[in-house]
């Protein structure tokens, strides 16, 4: 918890330094967090690369490792589908075409804003973001009430970035695969889910 108190605080600390723009022209011209990013997967992949267990486990999950992210769609979609009926002015439609970005809130926004319009782009986005900010702040109470794949599922898409970093130190360098694999196949996903659901 004290983990993701801190995390919090540079979230907050982030913001107000945009608000301000505190570090003005410097963040105009550099894309930090892209470069905070990379440094991040490198790292990480280099654990990755250097742990022998890990291509062990990959081997032994064989077509069981598809059951992953599987279970986040599928579980996604139902979860939000009762919900949908107590939101005014959103459809079940758009509802489960907003939670099919499982957090790749730059594309399913872009998408969901040309298929439908500005006001459901926006919903998705802070949706999406919501997603990934919850999945880096509550990933150790995931793991420690509800396992190791909780947070992986809670990540969606971003399983194989953004929140890969946090995943991996609260769950272990063996489930890392399983969380870029989980990550990949969503990010593959989430144009067609989304255009099929909303054509």
């Amino acid at each position: 918890m004290k983990k993701s108190i801190i995390m919090l605080i540079f979230f907050l600390i982030g913001i107000i330094f945009g608000m301000k723009s505190l570090l003005g022209k410097f963040i105009g011209k550099v894309d930090i967090s892209l470069y905070a990013l990379y440094v991040l997967l490198f790292l990480v992949g280099i654990g990755i690369g250097g742990d022998n267990r890990i291509w062990k486990i990959v081997k032994n999950v064989n077509i069981k490792i598809f059951l992953v992210p599987l279970s986040v769609i599928i579980g996604t979609l139902l979860f939000v589908g009762p919900l949908s009926f107590f939101i005014p002015g959103i459809s079940l439609r758009d509802s489960l075409a907003i939670v099919s970005g499982f957090g790749y809130y730059s594309l399913s926004s872009v998408l969901i804003t040309q298929l439908r319009n500005e006001t459901l782009g926006v919903i998705a986005l802070l949706s999406n973001i919501t997603r990934e900010i919850v999945t880096l702040l509550l990933t150790p109470l995931m793991v420690k009430y509800f396992g190791k794949l909780a947070p992986i599922a809670s990540g969606g898409a971003t399983s194989m970035d953004i929140t890969l970093p946090i995943i991996t130190k609260f769950t272990g360098k063996e489930y890392a695969m399983i969380s870029v694999f989980n990550g990949i196949i969503l990010t593959l996903i989430v144009p067609f889910l989304i255009t099929l659901i909303l054509r």
